[in-house]
Formats: structure tokens, C-alpha cells, sequence
């Protein structure tokens, strides 16, 4: 079984080194501007890339509240003693490595999650686990882009951003697709997700016979695996609300590298502390519009091209210019190029093994 797994372990790693000499090669730009892109930046790459330590020890707190809210519906076999907080923090980062290194974000960050996180609990509590984060992380998501409407329409009712046609629908269809996505994570939370994923699966040609064959193999654990689900939001809603709080706080925390961006830039409305205060919640706007708008296309590595694009339409939208928004689209490319070199290197890291 260990050999099985460190095979796996090796196949995620060539992926992710792969990815990263592909996305090097695949700049929009030419070397030569990339690095006066890299050149104007200067010292503000430091707290740029720096702030993803804080970003994703929100998230590996957030993780944590999971996992300790899974364990304790199932206390039998637990062992949370094993678990360490490095640990969590090391596959957070390698899973997000991972999942911005390959198509259909997930396909490869959660089940390596799930794989190491095995180690060291039971398998169906680590699937659990895994599932139920994933599920948090996207509804964060939504939360996010939800309040972004009331942001903007405070900040346009003060007169600071426009508010017209094209917008007002933007604005619309991110509220209806916030409904339609409370409805599907309710049912989701209430009564596990895993068999109605296989069930939609059933529905899809060229794929029924093989989810029903995965059904009929595995239905004990599938459904072991729907009950902690289940149990986290009916048993444990002080974990599951401490997760999403933490993922939702992960999304403002991710807008202070927009913020960096901006004031290397001089945008800062003014200067002073409102003038700084303003330009962040900007920066807010910013990274839900983009984030929406590249979630929206979720297939591509990296988002490739559906994120430039997004920083280019959100920037715009705020009345800034589209140069400002190509540089900040670069920037966050070399940022995510980095953890993903950070995520895979961390993989090889070696560290002491909390069950065999």
C-alpha cells in the first residue's frame, strides 16, 4: 500500500513540475516584459507572494475545523492526536499546487489531500473530510461574490463607482447563481453529496455503466462517507460554521495583494487611512469579479487566459485602466507559478509518517 502511494505521490510531482515549466513557457507576454513587469514590482513581490502564508494558513485552519468536526461524529478510531498543524498546513498548500496545476481544478489536489491525509486517519474520515472542505471552499466562494453586491452598491450609492446597465446584471445573475448554490450546498449538507454526484454521473451517456459499477462496489463506503458528511451539519455546526467563516475571511485576506498591487501603482484614493481603506475595498471588488469570472471557466489550468481577462474586465469596471489590470494579471501569474513550485517541493519534503 505504501508503495502504491508513494508511487501516486511521485506521479502528482511530475505533474506539478510539468505544469510549472509549461506555464513559464506560456506568458502572454514576452520574457523581456514579464521581467519589467518583475522590475516595477521590485520589493512589493515580497509582501505580495507573502501574504499566501497567511492566506492559507486561513485555510488550513479552516481545513482543520473540518477535520476535527469529522472526527469527533466518529470518534471511534479517531487518532486527531497524530494530526499536526504543519502537516495540515504543508497539504493545503500542495493540494492548491496541485489543483492550480491541473485541468478541472480538483483533479488533482483533492484526491492527493485524501491520499496523504490517510496516513493518518481512517480513509472514509479522510474522503469526508476532504469532500466537506472542497464543499466549504466553493461556498466561501459564493458567500463572497453574495456580499460583494451589497459592497458595491454601498460604495456606488457614495457616488464612488458607477452603477449602469451592464453592471446591474452582473450584479443580478451573481444574487441568482448565490440562490441556486445555497439551495444545492443545503441538500448537499443535509444529506451528503457523494451518491448524488454518482447519480447525475448515471445520467450522463458513456458514463452510466461505469458509476453504476462504482456504486455497486463500493456502496458501504460511499455511503459511510455521505453520513459524515451529513453528521458535520447536523451534530458539529460550530466546526462547520468556524470553516466557513475562515474560508469566507480567506477572500478579504486575498485582496490585500491586489491592494499591494494597486498602491505600487499610487492608487491609493487619496492616501491616508481612508484614502487606503477605500483602495482596498477596491481591491475586494476586484478579486470577486475576477475570481467570478474565472470560476465561470474552471476547466483550464490555471484559469489560463479566463483570469487575465477578469482582472482586465473587474479593473476596468472600477474605472482604472486596463494597463493596471494586465499587470496585476502577470503579477498574480508569477505569485501562483511560485506556491505552485512551493506546494510541489513541499510534497518531497520528507517528514515523520503518523500511521503506516
Amino acid at each position: 500500500m505504501s508503495w502504491t502511494r508513494q508511487r501516486l505521490n511521485n506521479l502528482f510531482f511530475i505533474i506539478g513540475v510539468l505544469a510549472c515549466v509549461v506555464m513559464l513557457f506560456t506568458f502572454d507576454v514576452s520574457f523581456v516584459e514579464l521581467w519589467q513587469h518583475l522590475t516595477k514590482a521590485g520589493y512589493w513581490l515580497v509582501p505580495i507572494i507573502g501574504v499566501w502564508v497567511l492566506i492559507y494558513g486561513i485555510n488550513a485552519a479552516s481545513w482543520w475545523c473540518v477535520i476535527k468536526g469529522v472526527m469527533s461524529s466518529h470518534a471511534e478510531g479517531s487518532q486527531e492526536g497524530a494530526l499536526s498543524p504543519w502537516r495540515i498546513f504543508r497539504l493545503t498548500i500542495s493540494g492548491y499546487a496541485l489543483n492550480y496545476a491541473t485541468p478541472v481544478g480538483g483533479l488533482g489536489g483533492e484526491p492527493y489531500r485524501i491520499m496523504e491525509l490517510s496516513r493518518d486517519i481512517d480513509k472514509h474520515q479522510a474522503t469526508s473530510s476532504v469532500i466537506l472542505y472542497a464543499m466549504m471552499h466553493i461556498f466561501a466562494h459564493f458567500w463572497f461574490w453574495f456580499s460583494s453586491i451589497f459592497l458595491y452598491l454601498i460604495l456606488a450609492a457614495f457616488g464612488d463607482l458607477p452603477l449602469n446597465v451592464p453592471i446591474s446584471l452582473t450584479l443580478g445573475f451573481i444574487a441568482l447563481l448565490f440562490f441556486g448554490a445555497s439551495y444545492v450546498f443545503a441538500k448537499g449538507y443535509k444529506n451528503g453529496v457523494v451518491l448524488t454526484v454518482l447519480g447525475w454521473l448515471s445520467k450522463i451517456p458513456g458514463l452510466k455503466g461505469w458509476s453504476q459499477r462504482f456504486k455497486e462496489r463500493h456502496n458501504d463506503a460511499l455511503h459511510n462517507v455521505d453520513t459524515q458528511i451529513a453528521a458535520l451539519f447536523s451534530q458539529d455546526k460550530k466546526a462547520f460554521y468556524s470553516s466557513l467563516l475562515l474560508e469566507y475571511a480567506s477572500r478579504w485576506a486575498q485582496s490585500l495583494e491586489v491592494l499591494f498591487m494597486l498602491l505600487l501603482f499610487g492608487v491609493d484614493n487619496g492616501g491616508g487611512i481612508d484614502g487606503i481603506m477605500l483602495t482596498y475595498l477596491h481591491s475586494v471588488l476586484i478579486v470577486a469579479l475576477t475570481t467570478f469570472f474565472a470560476n465561470l471557466i474552471g476547466f483550464l489550468p490555471m484559469q489560463i487566459g479566463v483570469q487575465e481577462g477578469g482582472f482586465v474586465l473587474s479593473i476596468a469596471a472600477l474605472g482604472l485602466s486596463a494597463a493596471l489590470g494586465i499587470f496585476v494579471s502577470i503579477i498574480c501569474r508569477v505569485r501562483e507559478i511560485v506556491w505552485i513550485f512551493i506546494g510541489i517541493m513541499l510534497m518531497k519534503l520528507p517528514e515523520k509518517q503518523s500511521r503506516q
